[in-house]
């Protein structure tokens, strides 16, 4: 079953919502707030897509953390980050199995889930 991590109260994981309930995709949602999940996942989701892809840097969590913790930001840094502030992480994050979307287009979505769910 698809799993979709990310947090719930987001505009971009309600389209991702709408469009899977739409599409009719069953789904296990998974909130990366709760504790050790993000902490827990990103050793795989950053040997899968790539922390430059996980993190996002045009949120307000980024806007918020000092200049020191968003200067010279390498793989290490980014993880320990989005360990410790997970909202870092773009949202929302689907584990088809063996895809790995971040973020929510749908066109990819489409094409992955086609593939995995028939």
């Amino acid at each position: 079953m698809l799993k979709v991590y990310g947090i719930k109260n987001c505009d971009t994981m309600k389209k991702a919502f709408a469009w899977l309930e739409a599409n009719a995709v069953a789904y296990e949602f998974i909130d990366y707030k709760q504790p050790d999940v993000a902490q827990n996942h990103l050793p795989d989701w950053n040997r899968r897509a790539g922390w430059q892809r996980l993190l996002n840097t045009n949120g307000m969590m980024w806007k918020r953390l000092s200049d020191e913790e968003r200067v010279d930001v390498d793989e290490a840094k980014a993880l320990a980050l989005m360990a410790d502030y997970p909202t870092l992480i773009k949202r929302p994050v689907a584990d088809t199995g063996s895809d790995l979307l971040v973020g929510f287009e749908p066109e990819r979505y489409e094409k992955a889930l086609k593939r995995e769910l028939g």
